[in-house]
């Protein structure tokens, strides 16, 4: 045979597609995009609601309660988009907490400390009042504390809310972020224990996660810094090296099994409060974040399964009340003197009500780990997620709305 004969195609229309498509990540970021900003759009312009919740409702209808579009393999493969959103979010809401405001104004950080363990302690007494195993009452009033960081930070972006209620929301959320994560993972031990795990296991795990994410925060925040200084006074070069940093620190911490979420919030914290010579120009990452915002939110919704009302309804309001009342109580007793104007202190445990991106995950992580555990704990969480992922958005717009901080929406 020659070999013009030999590179003849055997079949004439073999340049087109087969069908079904093969799974492809970008065709999956764009439909999910798409989708999404539709979705937002829709529910922004005729219920006026915030763009959040037409997000999650389009990822719901598209997820396993919906039309099964998004099976569980293509959210495994949006998972890359989802842990980027994440640390945009978690890296800007890092830089906004401010060490120097917490040593000056004492009360508030008692304020922060208050409604953590408030929230905690008063989910884990409920919990365990309705017959919940103290273990899982434990890891579940651990994920409890933490509010979502995308979810205040992306309503008040798009109201444009300025002032001490959104404020003082952003970083309560940062901080009790933070303890949410640490408590999660002093529990690990005790999961540990559980299941028989070895002495070693036990002990070095958490050590492990705590540390190495720290660390990991601690080198990059330098390594933008020494950039950040011989770069120079240019923002577009500020913005692809933080960009770039990012991005590499969500992949380095996945790919060493670290928790993408302490890192990057202590890579913002880090940066903001260790740039003592202002090396590093205030830009705005979180503008080219949006994309991976809207995706974020529409993965979560379709993660989301209504059934588990069925299951962990009833638990599901102990939890979201035993929640309220605990953040509530730990604003509200503190709230005179630490400054906030009256009738504000309400307004800003209302937006401390949203749960939902951190929880999943924590609850994924545990899944992981524990299958069986993980499930348990999902019956228990995943059905107070899914009411405060639709409720929370309208209860942060309402406070922001409310204290009268909300500047001109974006069209």
């Amino acid at each position: 045979m020659s070999a013009r004969e030999a590179c003849v195609p055997m079949n004439p229309l073999n340049y087109l597609p087969s069908f079904p498509l093969p799974p492809n990540p970008v065709l999956l970021f764009g439909l999910l995009l798409l989708a999404g900003f539709a979705g937002g759009e829709v529910v922004h312009r005729v219920l006026r609601l915030p763009r959040i919740v037409g997000y999650v409702l389009i990822g719901l209808a598209l997820g396993v309660s919906g039309f099964g579009v998004l099976g569980d393999k293509l959210v495994r493969e949006a998972q890359v988009f989802v842990d980027i959103a994440l640390g945009l979010i978690l890296f800007e809401l890092g830089r906004r907490l401010d060490f120097d405001w917490l040593r000056r104004d004492r009360w508030f950080a008692a304020t922060a400390v208050a409604e953590s363990a408030l929230s905690f302690g008063c989910i884990y007494l409920a919990l365990v009042y309705f017959d919940i195993r103290p273990l899982y009452a434990a890891v579940a009033a651990a994920i409890g504390v933490s509010t979502s960081p995308a979810v205040v930070m992306l309503v008040a972006q798009e109201l444009r809310a300025e002032g001490q209620v959104t404020e003082r929301a952003l970083n309560l959320v940062a901080i009790n972020s933070v303890v949410a994560f640490v408590l999660t993972t002093m529990l690990l031990s005790w999961i540990h224990h559980e299941y028989s795990a070895g002495w070693v296991t036990m002990l070095s795990h958490p050590v492990y996660l705590l540390a190495g994410s720290l660390l990991l925060g601690y080198v990059v925040s330098w390594a933008a810094i020494l950039l950040g200084r011989w770069l120079g006074k240019r923002e577009e070069l500020h913005f692809v090296m933080l960009l770039a940093l990012i991005v590499f620190a969500v992949g380095f911490a996945s790919a060493l099994k670290l928790s993408v979420l302490l890192a990057l919030l202590a890579f913002g914290v880090m940066v903001k409060n260790m740039d003592e010579n202002h090396d590093l120009m205030q830009v705005e990452i979180i503008k080219i974040g949006q994309m991976f915002f809207v995706v974020l939110f529409v993965v979560t919704g379709a993660t989301l399964r209504t059934s588990d009302l069925i299951t962990g309804g009833a638990i599901a309001v102990v939890y979201i009340l035993a929640r309220f009342i605990g953040k509530s109580v730990g604003v509200l007793s503190l709230a005179y003197f630490s400054g906030i104007r009256p009738g504000s202190g309400g307004l800003l445990a209302i937006a401390l009500t949203p749960m939902s991106g951190l929880a999943i995950v924590m609850v994924r992580s545990t899944m992981e780990l524990y299958p069986e555990f993980g499930a348990e704990l999902a019956a228990i969480v995943l059905a107070a997620a899914l009411i405060l992922e639709l409720v929370g958005p309208i209860a942060v717009q309402f406070a922001l709305k409310r204290a009268g901080e909300a500047g001109e929406e974006r069209a």
